[in-house]
């Protein structure tokens, strides 16, 4: 069984699905969460991909708990019924990152890493209204502070580096002084 070609066909179905009745943002931002859940809760996963652990409408019942107070959109519960019904389940992990994949790519949206010494929301909202200013493209970010670059940033987006750090400065400089005192010797 090819996991890439079904988990594709399943998520294309569910872009199709969630179109049509308008509830795509919504059914994303559950997806996120349940493939967070599971990628974070390895036992979790285990019941879920396991298919002699437990019922269909229990395991159905503890991915609607993994959404916490929100209710599962119809649609998505409707779907997962459907991969449940059809002996899919062991593949709803990369059926949602697939969805998750496609939803980005219909919708416009790129994900980035911004790697700061100190928190900057200020930067965040600077580079996303760039990005959508050049490219019609909304930004997603992945923050994550890092105090050994010790200033500045690194910004990552669709395989570019922007290395803006003042540690990547630092070993800048200290490599052009080593390459002009071995001449000097």
């Amino acid at each position: 069984m090819n996991t890439g070609l079904v988990s594709y066909r399943y998520a294309s179905a569910l872009m199709k699905f969630v179109s049509e009745t308008g509830n795509g943002g919504k059914v994303y931002d559950q997806i996120l969460l349940l493939s967070g859940s599971l990628a974070a809760v390895p036992e979790l996963r285990a019941l879920i991909d396991n298919p002699m652990s437990v019922s269909d409408s229990r395991k159905l019942s503890l991915l609607e708990s993994a959404l916490g107070q929100e209710k599962m959109a119809d649609e998505l519960r409707r779907f997962i019924s459907l991969v449940m019904k059809n002996h899919r389940t062991k593949l709803l992990r990369f059926i949602f990152y697939s969805f998750i994949f496609q939803y980005r790519e219909a919708h416009h949206i790129k994900v980035s890493r911004l790697i700061t010494a100190v928190p900057a929301p200020e930067l965040e909202d600077t580079l996303a209204s760039e990005i959508e200013r050049r490219y019609g493209e909304t930004v997603i970010f992945e923050h994550r502070i890092d105090p050994d670059i010790i200033g500045g940033f690194i910004f990552e987006i669709d395989g570019y580096r922007l290395d803006a750090s003042t540690a990547s400065q630092l070993r800048s400089v200290r490599r052009q002084f080593k390459e002009k005192n071995r001449r000097i010797c």
